[in-house]
């Protein structure tokens, strides 16, 4: 039943496409130095897997196309579990021009597998869903209102992987963008790790994975980061406070730019600034992070947080995420800055 539901239920977009709904949307707002980048894990589950996804899915559209008419809609949006068609066309629903998707269910990870990845595959169960193969993509978009010039993506291995984790094409997308008016570039990286308890896999076996997701994250940002440019790399990172998982992605992290490499989150609250309900308990949770660094040409600081998906006053969410903005203020190293990329360049 499973299979089949998503088989009716899963579509795609190509990255630059758009719907009929966005001609009618205000134009983005120019650039005026700050740069909005929303992270929100939708929930993006078909049925029988999850109820009342659809309306929850076109509630989230219509608030951002709300931001939008008001002028405040995050020019960048990095989603998790965009796995159903009405969740893949919310970017367009919303009014992005430009969209770029995750790893599909059928694209394979690079690279042979090692001693180490056979044996760790060998204790794959089908009852935990390690052996069904991959039956969704990586539910992955990262939605812009401003040129995307090059996209890059690749599948975690499937020898990275525990539980029910497996049925998805998990892995990590990235988006060159071209920012109007600035010298330099931004990279945006989309990613969602490994689950612990929701995965069914015993606490052991999601570690293992979840360490060689984030071997596979860090080795791809390295390869495909400009370091001219800014670095966002945002996503589920699925991190919490188990030792094991806190220990993992933050060193990492910090080998993925030449800069600095800080949380949003952590940042927003190590300079004195109080986070509000949603925001703080987000980062108490600390699944949902904003990792961000300046490059050659440009500086990157974290200058507040908003909350437009969390409790409604009612005290229901719209996902079991809550979906946050990190604004950033984008300066300019005075060192050989280049001119900004004219719109006619984009590249789909």
């Amino acid at each position: 039943m499973l299979g089949g539901g998503l088989a009716l239920l899963l579509g795609a977009l190509l990255p630059g496409q758009q719907s009929a709904i966005a001609p009618l949307l205000p134009a983005p707002a120019p650039f005026d130095g700050t740069l909005s980048v929303l992270t929100y894990n939708v929930k993006g589950l078909p049925w029988p897997v999850a109820l009342g996804r659809a309306s929850a899915i076109a509630k989230i559209a219509g608030r951002l196309r709300a931001l939008r008419r008001a002028s405040r809609a995050p020019q960048i949006v990095v989603l998790q579990e965009a796995f159903t068609a009405e969740a893949q066309e919310l970017g367009t629903a919303a009014g992005y021009r430009y969209v770029a998707a995750g790893p599909d269910a059928g694209e394979a990870a690079d690279g042979t597998p090692s001693r180490a990845d056979r044996m760790f595959a060998a204790g794959a169960r089908w009852w935990r869903g390690e052996t069904e193969g991959r039956l969704v993509g990586s539910g992955l978009r990262i939605l812009s209102d401003y040129p995307v010039v090059a996209v890059h993506r690749t599948a975690f291995p499937a020898t990275a992987c525990a539980g029910l984790d497996c049925l998805a094409n998990k892995g990590v997308v990235m988006a060159t963008i071209a920012v109007p008016g600035s010298p330099a570039a931004v990279d945006v990286f989309d990613t969602h790790l490994n689950s612990r308890r929701a995965s069914r896999a015993d606490d052991q076996r999601s570690t293992v994975a979840y360490r060689r997701q984030v071997a596979a994250l860090t080795r791809f940002v390295r390869a495909n980061h400009d370091p001219r440019h800014a670095l966002i790399v945002a996503g589920d990172f699925n991190m919490g406070w188990p030792t094991a998982r806190r220990t993992t992605p933050l060193p990492e992290a910090r080998t993925w730019s030449h800069f600095p490499v800080d949380v949003a989150l952590d940042a927003v609250v190590r300079n004195g600034r109080a986070l509000d309900g949603d925001a703080a308990y987000s980062h108490r949770r600390a699944k949902d992070l904003q990792f961000f660094a300046g490059g050659e040409r440009s500086k990157l600081e974290v200058v507040g947080v908003d909350v437009p998906f969390g409790r409604d006053g009612d005290g229901q969410k719209l996902s079991d995420h809550v979906g946050y903005v990190a604004r950033f203020r984008l300066t300019y190293r005075a060192s050989g800055p280049t001119p900004s990329l004219p719109e006619d360049t984009v590249i789909p």
